[in-house]
């Protein structure tokens, strides 16, 4: 697919404050505890683990903080169809043949389960990264998608 195909194309990134807030602390822990055990020589916390614990306890967390980075939901619609990618985890291609019918929805996130991939009665398959509202897709075979978006109104003008 060429760029000159795309009529729409969107990425979205967690970017909630709450989210980050927790990350950051999560960053933090192992930095403290890098400082106090490895460079001041004092044990962190009342029962600390090991050198190699700690650095590989470090690993862990940054690693974490870099893979929640990475994940991103992209969305694109060309004239065969809408392409959903819920990077790293999934991708999906829906053709136009394939969609019964299309309506823009404002939502609930906590109804639908949060953010990620999610299951439910009312939309089906929800693929959501922030945000309530979203594309709900009535597929041939009776499945149901519904994809987040932040960009309503252009998908609005598209679609119509």
């Amino acid at each position: 697919m060429t760029a000159k195909n795309i009529c729409f194309k969107e990425i979205q990134r967690f970017s909630q404050w709450w989210i980050w807030l927790f990350l950051i602390g999560l960053g933090l822990l192992p930095i403290i505890g890098i400082y106090r055990q490895l460079i001041q020589g004092i044990p962190f916390g009342d029962n600390p683990m090991s050198n190699e614990g700690l650095l590989v306890f470090s690993l862990f967390s940054f690693g974490f903080i870099w893979f929640f980075y990475n994940i991103k939901l992209i969305t694109q619609i060309d004239p065969k169809g809408i392409i959903i990618t819920l990077s790293p985890f999934t991708k999906r291609n829906i053709l136009w043949e394939e969609i019964d019918s299309l309506e823009l929805v404002t939502y609930n996130p906590f109804w639908v389960g949060g953010y990620g991939i999610r299951f439910t009665f009312k939309y089906g398959t929800v693929y959501n990264i922030k945000g309530n509202e979203g594309i709900f897709i009535k597929l041939t075979n009776g499945k149901k998608t519904l994809i987040g978006t932040q960009k309503s109104k252009e998908l609005k003008e598209l679609l119509s």
